[in-house]
């Protein structure tokens, strides 16, 4: 098993890490850019002033808007000279979210997502089958640069056209194959519509996300692919894929790379952090991201955290599956609901129509 070192320190190790890095880009933002002067000033706080992390709970957060009221640039830390690309989001809101990356900024991503996918089973020379979308979204060349710098061989698919990513499926023999829960549940399906056992391909591990997905999902897409399926978590605002990712080896809960990422759990009443193990709002800040750095930034993803260690023998903290997001809750009869809860009961469901879990995608996704 591949590890990094610090994903066997002590906690003390890591949060001394995570303390000088957290100076360093707190002083940075504070130079470099306008919004993060001007939110401090108002705080009444100063860089100097930080010296624990615990004193990060003085710095006000950082919310989606903020990155749409100062579309397209205007929180970069560098200028335009340094990046090497550009990220965004769909924008099917209003503005997309536009993010950058120095070529630092790239590599050390890369790094993030190869020891993602020694998370999720890859090993160098095998051959890793990407579904994600390539293009703004980060998902595809996220997973295409980790695969690489892993030394895996790797697709580059995409998404869509399914029944060419089958024949590809068994021609190439992948053994890992990545893109969202709800996609490669159609590529399983679709190989039974064909004919064909999904469970007799090369393929050994899955690497999902980019959405919200339940234990019922996972255990029917291990059941029907015969792999084992692990969760990878992140988002454009902070990186992109590989914030955090499930091992295979426990399968219990996202181990968070804490050297490049700073984790909080909040109450999104009282924007208060809660105890160990109590879910609520995912709060993020970037330690070494060198374009676009974020302080104290809103998710909207509701989880919770544990500092204990794995069985897989990493100490890293590891966040639950993301439960749903703020605003997809429904409150029914005072009780909070979730897409991925309602998820969990159709594919309980025994032969339920196909139609029928495509049109809940495709209103909640």
């Amino acid at each position: 098993m591949i590890l990094h070192e610090i994903e066997t320190s002590s906690r003390e190790s890591i949060e001394e890490i995570q303390l000088q890095r957290l100076k360093t880009v707190v002083e940075k933002v504070a130079q470099k850019v306008p919004f993060y002067k001007e939110k401090f000033e108002s705080a009444n706080f100063s860089p100097e002033m930080l010296n624990s992390l615990k004193d990060l709970e003085a710095l006000p957060f950082t919310e989606k808007q903020d990155l749409r009221n100062h579309y397209p640039f205007g929180l970069f830390a560098v200028p335009q000279s340094e990046l090497v690309r550009i990220h965004a989001s769909s924008g099917t809101s209003g503005k997309p979210t536009v993010v950058g990356y120095t070529q630092k900024d790239i590599e050390m991503w890369a790094e993030i997502v190869a020891r993602a996918i020694v998370l999720g089973g890859g090993e160098p020379g095998n051959f890793l089958h990407n579904a994600y979308g390539y293009g703004l979204f980060t998902g595809g060349l996220g997973l295409h640069y980790g695969s690489e710098q892993l030394g895996m061989v790797t697709v580059p698919v995409s998404g869509g056209n399914t029944q060419r990513q089958i024949m590809l499926i068994e021609d190439f023999k992948p053994q890992v194959i990545c893109g969202t829960p709800s996609y490669i549940l159609n590529i399983a399906e679709t190989m039974e519509e064909m004919g064909k056992d999904p469970r007799n391909t090369s393929l050994k591990y899955g690497i999902f996300g980019a959405e919200p997905w339940s234990e019922e999902m996972r255990k029917t897409l291990e059941e029907k692919l015969g792999i084992k399926a692990c969760d990878i978590y992140g988002l454009s605002e902070v990186i992109g894929p590989g914030v955090a990712s499930e091992c295979h080896q426990a399968q219990a809960g996202l181990h968070v790379a804490e050297d490049h990422f700073y984790v909080e759990v909040i109450d999104p009443e009282t924007l208060k952090p809660v105890p160990q193990g109590e879910e609520g709002e995912l709060v993020f800040t970037s330690l070494t991201k060198e374009a676009f750095p974020v302080i104290r930034y809103l998710t909207g993803d509701i989880a919770s955290l544990t500092k204990e260690k794995c069985s897989c023998g990493r100490t890293t903290v590891r966040m639950s599956r993301v439960k749903g997001r703020i605003d997809d809750m429904l409150i029914i009869n005072g009780v909070n609901v979730f897409p991925s809860q309602i998820e969990h009961c159709l594919l309980a469901v025994p032969d339920l129509p196909r139609i029928t879990r495509f049109r809940f995608y495709k209103s909640v996704r």
